[in-house]
């Protein structure tokens, strides 16, 4: 179904704003914005478990925060895999974090073609990491698997595998519950 199709269907569970939500995830919703400058709509959302609010924001930090791997290198990992989903609020949501992490416009316009794109030889291999990991886990055989390890460390590996994973959930997450692009994404990304 096209994104535009399924964002034209309401949500299946209502979002709830700050004022309706336990004081643990109002802080949540607090530091959502001052990173981000909008609280995203899956957070409105799950805000109903606040354990899995705050587990969702825990877990998210490290998979595209800064580590053996730039940030902005991964939320661009989790870009290309939002394409390969056609999900639309991903696309959006991790479009900006990773212009806000330091991925330039022309980096993040050209992921669908990142082949031609301006990338390093290693940035390609792990997008076509994403890509195999996407169409079946058995796609990354040895041959290919010796490839990744001759460009990344075993630690960057675990990082590289661990947000391409990620982000064949969260539009399955999403696009399941109809949770609505969070309006104020599409201005704030410049798209």
């Amino acid at each position: 179904m096209p994104s535009d199709v399924r964002a034209a269907k309401q949500t299946r569970i209502p979002m709830l704003e700050r004022d309706q939500v336990v004081p643990e995830v109002a802080a949540l919703y607090d530091g959502l914005l001052a990173q981000r400058g909008v609280v995203p709509n899956m957070f409105k959302t799950i805000a109903h478990i606040p354990a899995m609010a705050q587990g969702f924001a825990a877990f998210l930090k490290p998979i595209v925060g800064d580590g053996a791997l730039p940030g902005w290198y991964k939320e661009l990992v989790a870009v290309r895999v939002c394409h390969l989903h056609e999900f639309e609020y991903g696309i959006q949501a991790h479009s900006l974090s990773a212009k806000q992490k330091g991925a330039s416009d022309q980096q993040i316009g050209a992921i669908n073609e990142y082949e031609r794109g301006p990338f390093s030889e290693a940035e390609k291999i792990g997008f076509r990491f994403a890509d195999r990991l996407h169409r079946s886990a058995r796609e990354i055989d040895d041959d290919f698997y010796a490839t990744l390890q001759s460009v990344y460390t075993s630690v960057q590996i675990l990082e590289l595998t661990a947000v391409a994973a990620a982000f064949e959930f969260f539009p399955r997450f999403v696009d399941g519950l109809r949770i609505p692009v969070t309006p104020s994404l599409t201005h704030l990304a410049g798209l």
